[in-house]
């Protein structure tokens, strides 16, 4: 178990405010609300995991609630259990401090995704341990147990995950060498057929082609009068060359009913 200070609340504070304030991180336990003679109040909020209030103590500290900001850090008595320095300060452990050999790798991330967005996404799966992201659309995330880890890859994999800012669909898995045989070869092909179908999405496709084969045939056969017309005289050149032939064809009857007279 771990607590959590919140200072500089208004003295109207109720406990179900700070609930609001701080459900997302974790379990909650207890909230226990201070409301002095003179402002500000103040609150303990106690966690089931010291993981949860470190969360905590970094999402809250210095926000900004009701026109004052928060003052968040862990209380004196957890300070001193967990080695905090004596005025708990607020300086969160490492957060590798607990790890699990319980995790599943993400893929397929927006890159505005946080750890804390992972862990608010996973946190239906079961207890979470551990959360981080690379940027660049992958992450990790740690149970506590085997149970909510096959349940997470269960519930996930291949589903919408947004936040605030993006969305995308994931891939939920194990490490590869936490697979079985049989989930290393179901993986395999798996990646097999998406690799397939995006080479298909790339193919060009055989209507766009034919369509151009036949804007083609039409170009061609719309050149082909303007080569006709090139070819073929005028109708009017037409009729001066009959008549042309005609007047050469009288001229040698005259001249051959001459010659026969003669």
């Amino acid at each position: 178990m771990a607590r959590v200070y919140v200072g500089n609340l208004p003295l109207d504070i109720r406990e179900r405010d700070i609930d609001d304030l701080f459900y997302k991180y974790g379990r909650i336990r207890d909230i226990e609300v201070k409301t002095p003679s003179r402002p500000p109040a103040f609150a303990f909020v106690e966690f089931d995991n010291l993981y949860d209030a470190e969360d905590a103590v970094r999402g809250r500290d210095g926000v900004m609630f009701e026109g004052a900001r928060l003052r968040v850090e862990m209380s004196r008595g957890t300070a001193a259990t967990y080695g905090y320095d004596k005025r708990g300060s607020g300086k969160a452990p490492p957060r590798n401090l607990r790890r699990s050999d319980y995790r599943v790798i993400i893929s397929g991330l927006p890159k505005s995704a946080s750890w804390q967005d992972l862990k608010d996404f996973f946190r239906q799966a079961g207890e979470i341990v551990y959360t981080d992201v690379d940027r660049q659309g992958g992450g990790i995330v740690e149970f506590a147990n085997e149970d909510d880890r096959d349940y997470a890859i269960k519930k996930f994999d291949d589903t919408e995950f947004s936040n605030p800012f993006d969305r995308g669909y994931i891939r939920v898995m194990k490490p590869r060498d936490q697979m079985t045989s049989e989930e290393r070869e179901r993986e395999d092909e798996r990646e097999r057929r998406d690799r397939s179908r995006s080479r298909e999405r790339c193919k060009p496709r055989s209507r766009s082609r034919s369509r151009s084969r036949s804007g083609s045939r039409r170009r061609s056969m719309s050149r082909s009068p303007a080569h006709d017309d090139k070819e073929d005289p005028p109708h009017g050149a037409k009729e001066e060359q009959k008549q042309d032939s005609k007047e050469e064809a009288s001229t040698e009857e005259k001249k051959e009913a001459a010659g026969t007279s003669n």
